[in-house]
């Protein structure tokens, strides 16, 4: 019986002894993603003030809500990319109710919120081909939105979105598909027109 114990022993020393290499530390792992082809099609439905072309994978849907209450006019909507769970928040605005420079400041204000969590800020002013005016906020960091913009034409319209994800804020998840989204909403910047 004491060989038996002593046989046990030294097994159970030698297995603990050899086991001495290090574990190797696994960086964490993310879904592969795959994105598809840039496509878009024309957003002109009749009595909108404004036309763009959005993606052929999201949709258009009426926002008729803002936090319970109703919209201030019928023109806000949401661009809804399901396969992303992501949708940019659009809302118009009537310069002839609203002062401009209150909207700017509301514009401004509205990004700087996610100051306190973003790690980087780029402000971008545009003008496009169709004479739109505005600017793109992208903000880096775990926000909750890193792609924000506005467009206006300085006296009668102003439209603002803002990209949000139906998830917990994670740059390193995020990124990828906000910078494939970000491609989108420049592709919407350029092609906006105002109706009237």
């Amino acid at each position: 019986m004491q060989r038996f114990s002593f046989f046990f022993f030294l097994l159970l020393l030698f297995a603990l002894i050899s086991c001495k290499e290090n574990p190797v530390h696994k960086p964490k792992g993310y879904f592969k993603i795959d994105f598809p082809k840039h496509e878009y099609q024309l957003f002109d439905k009749e009595g909108y003030p404004y036309s763009f072309e959005f993606p052929a994978y999201a949709k258009v849907v009426k926002d008729s809500t803002f936090f319970g209450e109703t919209t201030e006019n019928p023109w806000w909507i949401n661009i809804e990319f399901p396969r992303f769970n992501g949708k940019i928040y659009v809302s118009y605005k009537d310069i002839g109710k609203n002062r401009l420079d209150t909207l700017l400041k509301h514009s401004f204000r509205l990004s700087d919120a996610h100051n306190s969590k973003a790690s980087s800020k780029e402000d971008s002013v545009f003008v496009t081909k169709n004479n739109i005016h505005g600017m793109l906020f992208e903000l880096g960091g775990n926000v909750a939105t890193s792609n924000q913009f506005f467009v206006t034409d300085s006296t009668k319209h102003f439209l603002r979105g803002a990209l949000y994800f139906d998830a917990t804020p994670n740059e390193d998840s995020l990124k990828i598909v906000n910078d494939f989204l970000l491609e989108d909403m420049r592709h919407l910047i350029s092609t906006f027109k105002w109706k009237n």
